[in-house]
């Protein structure tokens, strides 16, 4: 009996749509980032890319738990002499939502140049219009 491997050129895929409104942030993603995966799929083969494309639409109106929109700081770094800054998530959440739900599922990924195929595949929108109507997403059941 053999051992079933998914090939590039075999894969189907699918793409799925979510509304972030009054969805908690970190539990909303894990799902994401299993399906940009594959792994919710039967034909899951680690070495290969067999996930599907996820659509996030109102990135502005997604919650946090506890006190992380005042007190939760992302650094990052200029590349500069002193160059590393700091700034409240609630405050990039409400000027550039797409950095933190890219960075938050990035994390969730593998760290490898499969990760950056996967990564590829999520369109974040900050309000509810999206351009992939054409592509027919289906609704991804996400529960709180």
């Amino acid at each position: 009996m053999n051992t079933f491997m998914a090939k590039k050129n075999n894969i189907k895929r699918d793409w799925y749509i979510v509304d972030a409104q009054d969805k908690i942030l970190g539990r909303m993603l894990t799902t994401v980032s299993r399906v940009l995966q594959g792994k919710h799929k039967p034909e899951y083969t680690p070495h290969v890319d067999v996930g599907d494309f996820v659509i996030i639409t109102n990135a502005t109106k997604v919650k946090l738990t506890g006190k992380k929109m005042k007190e939760k700081i992302h650094y990052y770094v200029t590349h500069y002499q002193g160059g590393l800054r700091k700034r409240m998530v609630g405050k990039t959440l409400a000027t550039a939502p797409e950095k933190v739900f890219r960075r938050s599922v990035k994390r969730m990924l593998p760290r490898t140049r499969l990760g950056k195929d996967m990564l590829k595949k999520l369109k974040i929108y900050a309000g509810s219009d999206h351009p992939h109507q054409a592509q027919l997403p289906k609704e991804l059941v996400i529960r709180n």
